[in-house]
């Protein structure tokens, strides 16, 4: 047993976007992020559509340069944990392995004639010391 305890970071903040929903549900998909992220790169493990659904599993790398030594050759591997496109809402979990554990909630409401109101809700947890200090610097670089 280990004195190891991980620490927690949540941020959530609410952006607006100038589509209705209906266009911008379907693009908080792995596939479908290249459509608006230049440089968005992943690698599609379990889809039946194709497209992001419940249980959907793909990868992204690790940005290289990162502060535990091998990261930049692992992977960071996510699951969606809830889709429900009639409510717009999509939830994901994402691990990198032995260093953070993340659960992201998002919510889109219809905002006037043709916006969407985009709640954003980040919930990180350390697995790892290395993950502690991650953590901390991402705490610091928010406030």
């Amino acid at each position: 047993m280990t004195a190891f305890k991980g620490n927690r970071v949540v941020h959530e903040f609410t952006q607006t976007n100038p589509a209705a929903p209906e266009k911008v549900f379907p693009l908080l998909c792995p596939v479908r992020e290249a459509d608006w992220l230049p440089g968005w790169n992943y690698r599609l493990i379990y889809s039946d559509s194709g497209v992001a659904e419940l249980g959907c599993v793909f990868t992204t790398p690790n940005p290289p340069g990162s502060a535990v030594p091998d990261r930049a050759s692992a992977e960071t591997t996510w699951i969606v944990t809830d889709y429900d496109p009639t409510a717009f809402r999509i939830h994901y979990l994402w691990i990198d392995p032995g260093h953070i554990i993340t659960e992201l909630r998002i919510q889109l409401a219809r905002s006037g004639a043709d916006g969407t109101r985009t709640h954003i809700r980040y919930r990180y947890t350390a697995l790892s010391p290395e993950g502690n200090s991650d953590l901390d610097q991402l705490q610091r670089e928010v406030v």
